[in-house]
């Protein structure tokens, strides 16, 4: 079915508004802990907030971060509009968390966002994704190393589950995940980038 240009406007807009709502922010004022943004890594992700010292606040944020990529593309799928009109609408998700109108353009580095939005475009994309940040944790304790290689390998997932036209929009939010971790490849690279657990 085909939908028109207005259509896939106001899903995007709205994709982009939900990724928008930083949980990060959210969680840690509802929490009484410090701003994301101005303490720890001044990242207002999950693993900053966990570094402030809040697991439970810490899996509040993954989940809203998680639900921000599922909801929209969950939706869209579910109508049926094509891969492109998808892709669009991940996309539109996935740069709201990174670029949120509501917190001056300041946003996380969006792999949670991301994660979500694999999930609903496929339950074993989402789990290979998650599969790979899981073993990569686990075996060196490194977030960020973790994130990157989820990153690298998501393309080639989804190529390998769906098709080149899912592989696209996802290869292009892996590449901003990549850009968005350039600080923390070069401290992968330098033997400086903390371990998960370590102050």
């Amino acid at each position: 079915m085909k939908y028109s240009m207005l259509t896939l406007i106001v899903f995007c807009l709205l994709a982009y508004a939900i990724g928008s709502l930083s949980s990060a922010v959210i969680v840690c004022r509802l929490a009484g802990l410090p701003d994301p943004r101005t303490a720890g890594s001044k990242n207002p992700g999950t693993t900053n907030v966990l570094r402030l010292g809040n697991k439970k606040a810490a899996i509040a944020t993954l989940l809203g971060d998680v639900l921000k990529g599922f909801i929209p593309v969950f939706i869209v799928m579910h109508i049926n509009p094509g891969a492109q009109f998808v892709g669009l609408v991940m996309l539109s998700a996935f740069l709201g968390h990174v670029y949120p109108i509501f917190f001056a353009f300041k946003g996380g580095k969006g792999v949670a966002t991301a994660v979500g939005t694999l999930l609903a475009l496929s339950i074993p994309l989402g789990l290979l994704s998650v599969g790979t940040w899981g073993i990569i944790v686990y075996c060196f304790r490194i977030s960020s190393l973790a994130a990157l290689s989820a990153a690298l390998l998501a393309p080639i997932y989804t190529f390998w589950l769906l098709n080149i036209q899912y592989a696209i929009p996802v290869f292009i939010m892996s590449a901003f995940l990549l850009w968005r971790h350039r600080a923390n490849i070069q401290r992968l690279l330098q033997g400086t980038e903390p371990k998960i657990g370590s102050s």
